[in-house]
Protein backbone atom coordinates (compact mmCIF):
# COMPACT_ATOMS: atom_id res chain seq x y z
CA UNK A 1 0.00 0.00 0.00
CA UNK A 2 2.61 2.53 0.88
CA UNK A 3 4.64 1.37 -2.18
CA UNK A 4 1.67 1.77 -4.57
CA UNK A 5 1.02 5.17 -3.15
CA UNK A 6 4.65 6.11 -3.74
CA UNK A 7 4.50 4.87 -7.30
CA UNK A 8 1.31 6.74 -7.79
CA UNK A 9 2.84 9.92 -6.45
CA UNK A 10 5.92 9.40 -8.67
CA UNK A 11 3.75 8.96 -11.75
CA UNK A 12 1.77 11.99 -10.86
CA UNK A 13 4.96 13.99 -10.37
CA UNK A 14 6.37 12.78 -13.68
CA UNK A 15 3.15 13.64 -15.44
CA UNK A 16 3.14 17.07 -13.87
CA UNK A 17 6.76 17.65 -14.91
CA UNK A 18 5.97 16.62 -18.46
CA UNK A 19 3.06 19.05 -18.59
CA UNK A 20 5.27 21.88 -17.31
CA UNK A 21 7.86 21.13 -20.02
CA UNK A 22 5.19 21.25 -22.69
CA UNK A 23 3.91 24.58 -21.40
CA UNK A 24 7.45 26.01 -21.27
CA UNK A 25 8.16 24.80 -24.79
CA UNK A 26 4.94 26.29 -26.08
CA UNK A 27 5.65 29.58 -24.30
CA UNK A 28 9.20 29.73 -25.74
CA UNK A 29 7.92 28.99 -29.23
CA UNK A 30 5.22 31.66 -28.93
CA UNK A 31 7.77 34.23 -27.63
CA UNK A 32 10.13 33.49 -30.50
CA UNK A 33 7.33 33.83 -33.03
CA UNK A 34 6.18 37.15 -31.57
CA UNK A 35 9.76 38.46 -31.55
CA UNK A 36 10.16 37.53 -35.20
CA UNK A 37 6.91 39.31 -36.03
CA UNK A 38 8.09 42.37 -34.12
CA UNK A 39 11.43 42.29 -35.95
CA UNK A 40 9.57 42.53 -39.23
CA UNK A 41 7.56 45.56 -38.06
CA UNK A 42 10.38 47.58 -36.48
CA UNK A 43 12.47 49.51 -39.07
CA UNK A 44 16.20 49.02 -39.06
CA UNK A 45 18.40 51.67 -37.48
CA UNK A 46 20.39 51.87 -40.72
CA UNK A 47 18.75 54.18 -43.33
CA UNK A 48 17.35 52.42 -46.29
CA UNK A 49 19.11 53.30 -49.56
CA UNK A 50 15.75 53.91 -51.20
CA UNK A 51 14.91 56.64 -48.65
CA UNK A 52 18.08 58.69 -49.23
CA UNK A 53 17.50 61.84 -51.37
CA UNK A 54 19.15 61.67 -54.72
CA UNK A 55 19.69 64.88 -56.75
CA UNK A 56 20.81 65.00 -60.29
CA UNK A 57 22.54 68.39 -60.34
CA UNK A 58 22.72 68.39 -64.09
CA UNK A 59 18.94 68.38 -64.26
CA UNK A 60 18.23 70.76 -61.37
CA UNK A 61 17.29 74.30 -62.45
CA UNK A 62 19.58 77.06 -61.31
CA UNK A 63 18.44 79.24 -58.44
CA UNK A 64 17.66 82.73 -59.79
CA UNK A 65 19.93 82.17 -62.72
CA UNK A 66 22.91 80.98 -60.65
CA UNK A 67 24.44 77.49 -60.88
CA UNK A 68 23.82 75.14 -57.97
CA UNK A 69 26.68 74.07 -55.75
CA UNK A 70 27.68 70.42 -55.40
CA UNK A 71 27.20 70.56 -51.62
CA UNK A 72 23.55 71.55 -51.71
CA UNK A 73 21.11 71.70 -54.60
CA UNK A 74 19.44 74.77 -53.10
CA UNK A 75 22.46 77.00 -52.42
CA UNK A 76 23.86 78.99 -55.40
CA UNK A 77 27.50 78.31 -56.05
CA UNK A 78 29.97 81.11 -55.32
CA UNK A 79 32.05 79.97 -58.26
CA UNK A 80 29.67 81.65 -60.72
CA UNK A 81 31.76 83.19 -63.47
CA UNK A 82 31.00 86.87 -63.96
CA UNK A 83 32.17 88.40 -67.21
CA UNK A 84 35.68 89.79 -66.94
CA UNK A 85 34.87 92.35 -69.62
CA UNK A 86 34.21 95.73 -68.06
CA UNK A 87 31.08 97.55 -69.13
CA UNK A 88 32.84 100.70 -70.21
CA UNK A 89 30.75 103.68 -71.24
CA UNK A 90 30.45 104.19 -74.99
CA UNK A 91 30.97 107.96 -74.70
CA UNK A 92 33.80 109.95 -73.18
CA UNK A 93 31.83 112.70 -71.44
CA UNK A 94 28.30 113.68 -70.45
CA UNK A 95 27.92 115.89 -73.55
CA UNK A 96 29.02 113.38 -76.19
CA UNK A 97 26.49 110.59 -75.70
CA UNK A 98 23.33 109.19 -77.30
CA UNK A 99 20.41 111.55 -76.82
CA UNK A 100 22.51 114.70 -76.47
CA UNK A 101 21.10 117.75 -78.24
CA UNK A 102 22.89 120.81 -79.53
CA UNK A 103 21.47 124.07 -80.81
CA UNK A 104 22.97 127.07 -82.56
CA UNK A 105 23.66 128.77 -85.87
CA UNK A 106 25.24 128.16 -89.25
CA UNK A 107 26.46 131.41 -90.75
CA UNK A 108 27.79 132.51 -94.11
CA UNK A 109 28.62 135.91 -95.52
CA UNK A 110 25.02 136.39 -96.56
CA UNK A 111 22.77 134.39 -94.25
CA UNK A 112 22.29 132.82 -90.84
CA UNK A 113 20.33 129.61 -90.21
CA UNK A 114 19.10 127.92 -87.05
CA UNK A 115 20.58 124.46 -86.60
CA UNK A 116 19.65 121.69 -84.17
CA UNK A 117 21.57 118.41 -83.79
CA UNK A 118 20.54 115.28 -81.92
CA UNK A 119 22.98 112.42 -81.42
CA UNK A 120 21.48 108.94 -81.73
CA UNK A 121 24.51 106.70 -81.30
CA UNK A 122 28.05 107.24 -79.99
CA UNK A 123 30.78 104.57 -80.03
CA UNK A 124 34.19 105.81 -78.96
CA UNK A 125 35.82 102.42 -79.52
CA UNK A 126 34.84 102.62 -83.19
CA UNK A 127 35.45 106.38 -83.48
CA UNK A 128 31.87 106.72 -84.69
CA UNK A 129 28.67 108.61 -84.03
CA UNK A 130 25.48 109.38 -85.91
CA UNK A 131 22.39 111.49 -85.55
CA UNK A 132 20.05 114.03 -87.13
CA UNK A 133 20.82 117.59 -88.22
CA UNK A 134 17.91 119.97 -88.67
CA UNK A 135 18.39 123.35 -90.39
CA UNK A 136 15.70 126.01 -90.65
CA UNK A 137 15.15 128.79 -93.17
CA UNK A 138 17.36 127.37 -95.89
CA UNK A 139 14.73 127.63 -98.64
CA UNK A 140 11.21 129.01 -98.91
CA UNK A 141 9.81 125.74 -100.27
CA UNK A 142 11.41 123.74 -97.46
CA UNK A 143 11.54 125.91 -94.34
CA UNK A 144 12.88 122.98 -92.29
CA UNK A 145 15.20 120.27 -93.55
CA UNK A 146 16.39 117.29 -91.51
CA UNK A 147 19.26 115.07 -92.61
CA UNK A 148 20.83 111.92 -91.24
CA UNK A 149 24.59 112.23 -90.72
CA UNK A 150 27.47 110.06 -89.59
CA UNK A 151 30.62 111.25 -87.88
CA UNK A 152 34.13 109.84 -87.86
CA UNK A 153 36.48 110.88 -85.05
CA UNK A 154 40.11 111.68 -85.72
CA UNK A 155 42.26 109.23 -83.76
CA UNK A 156 43.47 105.66 -84.12
CA UNK A 157 41.08 104.87 -86.97
CA UNK A 158 40.77 108.12 -88.92
CA UNK A 159 43.39 110.75 -89.77
CA UNK A 160 43.15 114.49 -90.40
CA UNK A 161 43.32 113.70 -94.12
CA UNK A 162 39.85 112.87 -95.40
CA UNK A 163 41.03 110.39 -98.03
CA UNK A 164 37.55 110.01 -99.45
CA UNK A 165 37.54 111.08 -103.10
CA UNK A 166 33.73 110.86 -103.27
CA UNK A 167 33.51 113.69 -100.72
CA UNK A 168 35.31 116.05 -103.09
CA UNK A 169 38.04 117.19 -100.73
CA UNK A 170 41.83 117.10 -101.08
CA UNK A 171 44.67 117.00 -98.60
CA UNK A 172 45.37 120.69 -99.18
CA UNK A 173 41.73 121.54 -98.63
CA UNK A 174 41.69 119.48 -95.41
CA UNK A 175 44.53 121.41 -93.82
CA UNK A 176 43.10 124.74 -94.90
CA UNK A 177 39.92 123.97 -93.01
CA UNK A 178 41.56 122.40 -89.95
CA UNK A 179 43.85 125.43 -89.63
CA UNK A 180 40.83 127.61 -88.83
CA UNK A 181 40.41 125.87 -85.47
CA UNK A 182 42.70 127.31 -82.77
CA UNK A 183 42.82 123.93 -80.98
CA UNK A 184 44.29 122.31 -84.11
CA UNK A 185 47.21 124.70 -84.61
CA UNK A 186 49.58 123.02 -82.09
CA UNK A 187 49.09 119.80 -84.09
CA UNK A 188 49.47 121.33 -87.55
CA UNK A 189 53.05 120.24 -88.21
CA UNK A 190 52.65 116.68 -86.89
CA UNK A 191 49.25 116.15 -88.53
CA UNK A 192 50.71 116.55 -92.00
CA UNK A 193 52.89 113.47 -91.56
CA UNK A 194 51.41 110.35 -93.15
CA UNK A 195 52.28 108.21 -90.09
CA UNK A 196 50.82 110.61 -87.51
CA UNK A 197 48.16 109.17 -85.17
CA UNK A 198 46.12 111.34 -82.82
CA UNK A 199 46.40 108.99 -79.84
CA UNK A 200 44.13 108.96 -76.78
CA UNK A 201 41.77 111.32 -78.56
CA UNK A 202 38.87 110.46 -76.24
CA UNK A 203 40.84 111.74 -73.22
CA UNK A 204 41.67 115.10 -74.76
CA UNK A 205 39.78 118.33 -74.32
CA UNK A 206 39.07 118.67 -78.04
CA UNK A 207 37.83 115.92 -80.35
CA UNK A 208 38.13 116.51 -84.08
CA UNK A 209 35.56 114.93 -86.38
CA UNK A 210 34.02 114.93 -89.83
CA UNK A 211 30.23 114.91 -90.08
CA UNK A 212 28.85 113.68 -93.38
CA UNK A 213 25.18 114.13 -94.30
CA UNK A 214 23.77 111.20 -96.26
CA UNK A 215 20.05 111.63 -96.88
CA UNK A 216 16.93 113.54 -95.97
CA UNK A 217 14.60 112.45 -93.20
CA UNK A 218 11.97 111.11 -93.45
CA UNK A 219 12.13 110.72 -97.25
CA UNK A 220 15.57 109.29 -97.98
CA UNK A 221 14.79 109.03 -101.70
CA UNK A 222 15.14 112.79 -102.25
CA UNK A 223 18.62 113.43 -103.62
CA UNK A 224 18.52 117.16 -104.44
CA UNK A 225 16.59 120.23 -103.33
CA UNK A 226 16.68 123.51 -105.21
CA UNK A 227 18.57 126.09 -103.17
CA UNK A 228 19.95 123.58 -100.67
CA UNK A 229 22.72 121.04 -100.61
CA UNK A 230 23.60 118.19 -98.29
CA UNK A 231 26.28 116.65 -100.47
CA UNK A 232 29.12 118.23 -98.50
CA UNK A 233 30.41 117.59 -94.97
CA UNK A 234 31.51 119.42 -91.83
CA UNK A 235 34.94 119.68 -90.24
CA UNK A 236 34.18 119.57 -86.51
CA UNK A 237 36.04 120.60 -83.36
CA UNK A 238 34.15 119.46 -80.25
CA UNK A 239 35.08 120.80 -76.79
CA UNK A 240 34.46 118.09 -74.19
CA UNK A 241 34.79 120.51 -71.28
CA UNK A 242 32.16 123.02 -72.41
CA UNK A 243 30.05 120.85 -74.73
CA UNK A 244 30.40 123.30 -77.62
CA UNK A 245 30.61 122.36 -81.29
CA UNK A 246 32.50 124.44 -83.83
CA UNK A 247 32.39 123.40 -87.46
CA UNK A 248 33.12 124.48 -91.00
CA UNK A 249 30.97 123.29 -93.86
CA UNK A 250 32.62 122.24 -97.11
CA UNK A 251 31.12 121.58 -100.49
CA UNK A 252 32.86 122.31 -103.75
CA UNK A 253 29.84 124.22 -105.13
CA UNK A 254 28.84 126.04 -101.93
CA UNK A 255 30.08 129.20 -100.27
CA UNK A 256 33.42 128.53 -98.55
CA UNK A 257 34.04 128.39 -94.83
CA UNK A 258 30.46 128.47 -93.60
CA UNK A 259 30.69 128.29 -89.82
CA UNK A 260 28.67 126.08 -87.50
CA UNK A 261 28.42 127.04 -83.83
CA UNK A 262 26.40 124.87 -81.44
CA UNK A 263 25.95 124.63 -77.69
CA UNK A 264 24.76 121.68 -75.66
CA UNK A 265 21.11 121.81 -74.64
CA UNK A 266 20.86 121.06 -70.89
CA UNK A 267 18.54 118.25 -69.86
CA UNK A 268 17.81 116.10 -66.85
CA UNK A 269 19.18 112.58 -66.94
CA UNK A 270 20.49 109.83 -64.67
CA UNK A 271 23.99 108.44 -64.89
CA UNK A 272 24.78 104.76 -65.27
CA UNK A 273 26.27 102.75 -62.38
CA UNK A 274 28.05 99.40 -62.64
CA UNK A 275 27.93 97.11 -59.58
CA UNK A 276 30.75 94.58 -59.28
Amino acid sequence: MPQQQLLSNSSSSSSSSSSDDEILTTTTTTTTTVAKEMDRDVPSAEPSPTLEPKFDHSQQPASYGLPLSSESPFVPSLSYEFSAKRLLPSSSCSFLRPGSKFSGKQTSDRSTYDVHVELKHVDMSESFLCGYLRIQGLTEDHPTLTTYFEGEMIGDKYTFQTRRPEWGSSEKNDFQHWARFPAYRPLATKAKRSDFTYKNFAQREHIFMRWKEYFLVPDHRVKQILGASFEGFYYICFNQASGTVNGIYFHAKSEKFQRLELKHVPERYFGAVEFR
